[in-house]
């Protein structure tokens, strides 16, 4: 209600000066147009209306870019925010697999508190950046991947093609774990054996290009449509307008899972 008030007020004020501007000037008009007037009068009047129209250009530029501005940091906020939701429930999961493994091997328990401490560290605060490069984003990838081998007691066959012409070009962060993690979360996981997950990543100096192909039991239920996809989804159209392309498809017992990004 206040601000409302306040916006107002603003207008109210802004209209009731251009009511008197214009009338000073259909008066000025007016004047000069029933009668000799001495050539200063006319320069005087020449000049008042040249400040009037730059007043009013600049302050219509400067309303303009107010209204860009507030968008932008609504968008920021907003990215925060989803920034903030992603993969919670990995870190819950593997702290209830840490719990099992430090009485049965305190060494690999050990080196999965590491490897765990390093990626909550770049999710915690590289994770609220604005932007990251992809060489960034690729060691958080790898991280991940070799923390999933720790945790499984299975022979899981990874392959992670990477192909990148510029590592310090800048992305969103954690702009692919959620497609990483949904070939984990619904394929790893729920095959006692033969698992696979196959990773590509390519980057050109204007395009990125992730994709995850990976196998699942077709017996359980595969609803992919959570949480994660749909945060990335909401990312990509506020960082990416226009610019991105997001992908799944299942046919058999194989999940494809790509993502392009325009880098202009």
């Amino acid at each position: 209600m206040i601000r409302r008030l306040v916006s107002g007020l603003r207008w109210s004020r802004v209209l009731a000066y251009w009511i008197f501007a214009i009338g000073a000037g259909i008066c000025l008009a007016y004047l000069e147009s029933v009668q000799d007037i001495e050539p200063t009068f006319s320069i005087l009047a020449f000049i008042y209306f040249a400040l009037l129209i730059f007043w009013g250009v600049k302050w219509l530029a400067g309303q303009v870019g107010s209204v860009l501005k507030q968008r932008k940091d609504k968008i920021n906020i907003e990215l925060k925010h989803l920034q903030s939701q992603i993969n919670p429930h990995f870190f819950f999961n593997t702290l209830n697999n840490l719990y099992g493994l430090v009485e049965k091997d305190s060494k690999q328990a050990q080196a999965l508190i590491l490897k765990l401490s390093d990626m909550m560290r770049y999710s915690i605060y590289d994770g609220q950046k604005q932007w990251v490069t992809l060489q960034e984003e690729i060691e958080y990838l790898k991280n991940y991947i070799e923390l999933h081998r720790m945790r499984y007691h299975k022979e899981i066959n990874v392959k992670f093609e990477v192909n990148i012409e510029n590592e310090s070009i800048q992305v969103l962060p954690l702009m692919f774990i959620a497609l990483l993690e949904n070939a984990f979360k619904h394929g790893v996981e729920n095959l006692p054996k033969g698992a696979y997950v196959h990773v590509q990543f390519i980057s050109l100096e204007e395009s990125v290009y992730f994709k995850v192909i990976n196998n699942y039991d077709v017996e359980e239920v595969n609803d992919r449509s959570g949480i994660g996809l749909s945060n990335l989804q909401r990312r990509l159209e506020l960082a990416y307008p226009q610019r991105h392309m997001l992908s799944t498809s299942q046919e058999n017992n194989v999940y494809t899972a790509e993502l392009k990004l325009s880098i202009v």
